[in-house]
């Protein structure tokens, strides 16, 4: 969580605050492990049973914030890649941002691309600080 509250730019104690922020998955089913002890992806009707519901009971939502691929191509028509769909953000609806996974398994994405930091990141804070702000 530390890498994902310091992209959004808020403190534990706003990312757990149910009043603030709603963290949504995208499967309320675990499917366990690979061979490597890796979670596997979760199974697509999983969000397909569950996530309009879901999202449903969250009144007013102004920002969302899609974590991974999976999360990406159940949202984004046009996904075609991880990397693709953060370096377009500009392109999402309004209050849409795509991130990677915060994992220490995404440290060479993030060494890979470092415009992620420099330039989605603090328009992503902004965006955060507009929502919390009101």
């Amino acid at each position: 969580g530390r890498r994902l509250r310091s992209w959004l730019g808020i403190d534990e104690d706003t990312f757990y605050d149910r009043s603030k922020v709603a963290i949504i998955p995208m499967a309320f089913c675990f499917p366990g492990y690979d061979a490597k002890g890796s979670d596997l992806p979760p199974p697509p009707i999983c969000a397909r049973t569950w996530r309009e519901g879901a999202l449903a009971t969250v009144p007013d939502i102004r920002l969302t914030i899609l974590i991974g691929g999976h999360a990406m191509r159940y949202h984004l028509p046009s996904f075609k890649s991880v990397t693709q769909a953060v370096a377009d953000w500009r392109a999402h609806p309004p209050g849409v941002f795509a991130l990677p996974h915060p994992s220490w398994r995404n440290t060479g994405w993030l060494k890979k691309n470092p415009w992620f930091e420099a330039d989605v990141v603090p328009r992503l804070q902004a965006a955060v600080r507009d929502v919390l702000d009101d």
